[in-house]
């Protein structure tokens, strides 16, 4: 007896994928990119740690070298206006040679110091803070040479300078091992702190019956004389007060001197005993220039002629200045 299977019966079994299998392929995928994107979270991570740790370490090296640049070249102005101020005080000896260049100095040290106060300054700024104390040491040597040419001893001068060179180095050294060699340095830096004159202004004064001040030249009408200058900046002067003897002669060559107006007598650093008019107590201020002014008086009319006045600090002469008195007109 034959059996017929009819299109409803049932088939053998086939290899078909379940819907548990898929879903573990999907799983497994996600988990792998998921792996992969950290890896490249934590790799990026890291690299932004190490450039950033770079940028702070080429701004801190920046930063210490701007500052390592900045004091060195307040060290270099330092040395540059001390070596100015010993110039001018050895030029100071003899007779005040008052030139152009000082102003022109002066001005680039204050430009170099505005400069170099900033707590933040650019590389542009210490390069140009550079470059202005590299002219200033020229503007010295120039200025060095310009006195040394006025009075004729530029050799001497340069043979000098060498000497307090090598005396210097030599003080420094031998410093703790010489009570002696102390006292040539602090001898030295006293020398260097004495005051500069500049700017001087003589003025004959006529006082009308009404109080009014006039400036005049005719000797007849000059009541007294007003005499102002200049103390220019010193940054080895400390600050304090200051002793100026003031020397006025008239065109006979008699030193103007009154007891009841403080006239007196001082010695120079050569020993030689003076004469003076008046003397002025001036508190300096370290390294600011002062203006000076006061009025003279003498016990009896003026004579025509020139009028000198030198001021004496320290010892030395630090300036003078002429004022001639002429004769008056027809009805002067």
């Amino acid at each position: 007896m034959s059996i017929e299977l009819t299109k409803g019966s049932t088939s053998a079994p086939q290899d078909n994928p379940t819907p548990n299998k898929k879903k573990s392929t999907v799983k497994d995928v996600l988990t792998v990119a998921l792996i992969l994107s950290l890896l490249g979270t934590w790799g990026y991570i890291i690299w932004d740690k190490n450039k950033t740790r770079e940028i702070i370490q080429e701004k801190d090296s920046t930063i210490s070298s701007t500052s390592a640049q900045r004091d060195e070249l307040q060290k270099e102005l330092a040395d540059a206006t001390i070596r100015f101020d010993v110039i001018k005080t050895s030029n100071a000896k003899k007779d005040s040679a008052i030139t152009a260049k000082d102003k022109e100095i002066q001005n680039k040290q204050v430009r170099i110091r505005q400069l170099l106060s900033k707590i933040n300054a650019t590389q542009t700024e210490l390069t140009e803070a550079k470059n202005l104390i590299a002219d200033l040491n020229n503007d010295i040597e120039g200025y060095k040479k310009q006195i040394a040419v006025l009075e004729g001893k530029n050799t001497v001068l340069t043979e000098e300078n060498k000497d307090l060179s090598h005396q210097r180095d030599k003080l420094k050294k031998d410093y703790d091992s010489s009570v002696e060699k102390i006292k040539d340095r602090e001898n030295t830096i006293n020398i260097g702190s004495t005051l500069h004159v500049s700017n001087f202004n003589i003025a004959g004064l006529n006082i009308k019956n009404n109080g009014s001040v006039k400036e005049t030249s005719n000797a007849k009408k000059v009541d007294k004389l007003r005499v102002s200058f200049d103390l220019d900046e010193n940054m080895i002067t400390p600050s304090g007060m200051k002793e100026l003897f003031i020397i006025i002669t008239d065109p006979e060559g008699k030193v103007a001197a009154q007891a009841d107006q403080g006239s007196g007598k001082f010695a120079t650093r050569e020993g030689e005993v003076k004469q003076y008019t008046q003397q002025l107590n001036i508190n300096y201020t370290q390294n600011k220039r002062q203006t000076v002014s006061f009025d003279w008086k003498g016990s009896s009319k003026y004579s025509i002629g020139t009028y000198k006045i030198e001021v004496y600090n320290n010892g030395f002469k630090v300036g003078e200045a002429m004022r001639p008195l002429k004769k008056g007109g027809i009805f002067g």
